[in-house]
């Protein structure tokens, strides 16, 4: 969002037709974006640790066609690409499983340590959460959760 309205500012002067496609493109994402960060910073305040509620499939559902309405007919393919490297990094890192050449559990998430209440790496588990995990060490839910985001 940032992004657009910079793009409006620096464009919205000039009269040339690419620079008011450019403007336009930018409304239009605008358009989107803002009910959808509005939702989502509501969905945030109550999911967070310690959740109250679970999105599951449909907000990121949600989310992703959000993204893609956006980056399509908004023109914003490589700008969106940006937003994807947590799901490529992910990607690549689950290959090993996703192809079967490692046995793939049905859940891939960390272990639960009830005697620190700390998330736990699991090592034949390949995705971008436990490789967070092995990097940077244990960590609670909360800690976990805020680096993800972060992230």
């Amino acid at each position: 969002m940032i992004h657009n309205v910079i793009e409006i500012i620096i464009n919205q002067n000039s009269d040339s037709e690419a620079s008011i496609e450019v403007v336009n493109n930018h409304m239009f994402s605008l358009t989107i974006m803002i009910p959808f960060l509005c939702t989502s910073l509501a969905l945030l305040k109550h999911n967070k640790f310690p959740s109250k509620v679970f999105v599951g499939d449909t907000f990121c559902y949600c989310a992703g066609m959000t993204f893609a309405v956006v980056g399509i007919l908004g023109h914003f393919s490589k700008t969106m690409m940006l937003f994807f490297i947590p799901q490529l990094i992910n990607f690549v890192l689950s290959i090993p499983q996703i192809f079967g050449f490692v046995h793939c559990p049905r859940h891939r998430l960390p272990s639960f340590n009830k005697e620190n209440y700390k998330l736990e790496c699991v090592h034949n588990h390949f995705n971008l959460i436990n490789a967070w995990l092995r990097f940077f060490g244990n960590a609670n839910e909360y800690q976990l959760c805020n680096a993800m985001i972060f992230f």
